[in-house]
C-alpha cells in the first residue's frame, strides 16, 4: 500500500469506514444472489457451472471478509464512544466541582 493511500485510510473516520464496508459487503451479496439465481435457471455446460461455483465461493469469503472486518470496526466504534461518554462524563464533573 501506498503512503498515500495509507495516510488517507487513517484520516477516514470509523463510521465512514463502516459504511463504505457495508456497501461493498451489499455489492457482494447482489452479485452473488444474482450467480445463484443464474445457476438455478440456466443450463450451463460444467465448465460454466464450476467457473459459476469458484465465483460464488470467492464472493462468499469476501462476505465472510467485510463482516469480521465490520465486527472489528463496529468494537472500534464502541469504544471511541465509551470514551466520549467517559470524556463528558469528567467534563460534568470538573464543572459541577470547581465551577458550579
Amino acid at each position: 500500500m501506498s503512503k498515500a493511500s495509507t495516510a488517507k485510510k487513517e484520516k477516514m473516520s470509523v463510521a465512514s469506514e463502516i459504511d463504505r464496508i457495508e456497501e461493498r459487503k451489499l455489492h457482494c451479496k447482489n452479485n452473488l444472489e444474482r450467480a445463484e439465481f443464474r445457476q438455478r435457471k440456466e443450463q450451463l455446460s460444467d465448465h460454466d457451472r464450476q467457473a459459476l461455483e469458484d465465483e460464488m465461493t470467492i464472493m462468499n469469503e469476501r462476505i465472510q471478509k467485510y463482516e469480521d472486518d465490520l465486527q472489528m470496526l463496529r468494537g472500534e466504534n464502541r469504544k471511541n464512544m465509551m470514551l466520549s461518554v467517559a470524556l463528558l462524563a469528567i467534563s460534568a464533573l470538573f464543572y459541577y466541582t470547581f465551577i458550579h
